[in-house]
């Protein structure tokens, strides 16, 4: 059977920062599924919530594990919440997992502060676009520049779904998770500060740290996260083989 892709996007973006992976994997002939999150891209006018996010999650992976075997890859807060739906104690049909800018713990001081910080940005004038624009128009190369708010941001959702990740027990789901799993970090990314525990808990973890990259990975280094794709499809390929 044919793996699956399943994507889950991060905080205040949407399925349309996937699209150079979208080409990518339709090129070389692998389905993909790219969700929108409740509150976030074409599901904007929703509320978000955990339950309705981990929903979001659960009936793409069993819609695409009806046709094989499901690679699922979240970014950020996408990728914690994919920690916490892989490693359930009733296992999801998941293969394998890429975890993307998400080995930190969404509690206590670093949470506040990060609360804080976007909070702060809000309240300026033009809810902090204009400086958000001006950071990812100098670290987003063109082909995706466009790509990662093509779907709007979603800055009304930030808090709530920023407050529900402190529920998230990840370490217990890291543990429980039994399949092959790869930790993908930009080498600047503010995310690396509980990788070690990470790595030191999940079971079956590789860490692959992308030199002189930041946070978001998977649009400033397409080609390399691509790659990683490509060893963890052919990973899963030849164990179903």
């Amino acid at each position: 059977m044919v793996v699956q892709v399943v994507l889950v996007h991060g905080i205040r973006t949407s399925a349309t920062m996937w699209r150079a992976q979208v080409d990518y994997l339709t090129a070389r002939g692998t389905p993909v599924t790219a969700v929108d999150l409740p509150g976030h891209g074409s599901r904007m006018a929703e509320d978000f919530t955990l339950e309705s996010a981990m929903t979001t999650i659960d009936e793409a992976v069993r819609a695409a594990a009806e046709r094989g075997p499901v690679l699922l890859v979240g970014h950020s807060m996408g990728g914690l919440l994919c920690i916490e739906y892989a490693g359930a104690e009733d296992p999801p049909p998941v293969a394998g997992f890429v975890a993307a800018s998400c080995t930190a713990i969404p509690r206590g001081v670093g949470l506040a502060a990060y609360r804080v910080l976007a909070r702060g940005f809000d309240s300026l004038p033009d809810r902090g676009m204009w400086l958000t624009n001006r950071m990812l128009d100098r670290i987003l190369p063109d082909e995706t520049r466009a790509d990662f708010g093509a779907g709007g941001y979603a800055l009304d959702a930030q808090d709530i779904a920023l407050r529900s990740l402190s529920v998230l027990d990840l370490l217990a789901a890291l543990h429980r998770i039994d399949v092959p799993l790869w930790f993908v970090n930009g080498q600047y990314d503010q995310l690396r500060v509980n990788e070690k525990l990470f790595m030191r808990i999940a079971q079956h973890a590789e860490l692959v740290v992308v030199p002189r990259t930041t946070h978001h990975v998977t649009v400033m280094r397409p080609r390399v996260f691509d790659a990683l794709l490509e060893v963890a499809l052919t990973t899963l390929e030849s164990s179903d083989g």
